[in-house]
């Protein structure tokens, strides 16, 4: 199992418009094929004082191969749409975590 973790630095200028996106339509249009499921967003606490906010959006996902097939028809076009309707305001990177078993 893969954890698909995308973090958006949100200016702030536009963190309640961003946060609604988001929320609204970045979670929903991620998840709406079935290739992702368990959203959930987060708040990353600062370490020190910074312009904007920074959130992590996960997902899980059951293999790479399906990660892949998300990127290509579903990732690119909502980065895309992101980059189209708020510029720099609104950047995220990813990190793909693999969940490991506790026991030893």
């Amino acid at each position: 199992m893969y954890i698909f973790n995308i973090t958006f630095h949100i200016e702030d200028s536009i963190i309640d418009e961003g946060l609604v996106f988001l929320k609204q339509e970045y979670i929903p249009k991620a998840v709406q094929n079935g290739m992702f499921f368990n959203p959930r967003i987060c708040f990353v606490l600062p370490k020190h004082k910074e312009d904007g906010k920074n959130y992590s959006v996960q997902f899980y996902v059951k293999n790479k191969t399906i990660l892949n097939d998300w990127q290509e028809t579903v990732g690119q076009p909502l980065h895309k749409e992101i980059a189209n309707r708020f510029g720099e305001k609104l950047l995220g990177f990813v990190t793909v975590l693999e969940e490991l078993d506790l026991e030893v």
